[in-house]
């Protein structure tokens, strides 16, 4: 399995409903609301990376009130 962290940054007051829609895309094992420059945080994983990405983009990017995104890999060191 591979693995990535999603950081979004949501418009105005969407940060719960990102959250929550989010949640439900298999996938995600992961969702949580934060402070700081992000509002939302996802863990989500994968067989491969090519599905990973497939996850974000056709998936995870398609949820409505998400303005950017930016994934990080996990890697194992």
């Amino acid at each position: 399995m591979v693995q990535a962290y999603i950081l979004i940054q949501t418009e105005v007051g969407k940060a719960h409903d990102v959250a929550a829609s989010i949640g439900k895309i298999p996938g995600v094992v992961r969702v949580d609301a934060v402070t700081g420059p992000y509002d939302v945080v996802v863990l989500a994983e994968a067989h491969t990376v090519d599905d990973l990405g497939s996850l974000i983009v056709s998936k995870v990017q398609y949820v409505q009130g998400i303005m950017r995104t930016l994934t990080c890999s996990v890697v194992n060191l």
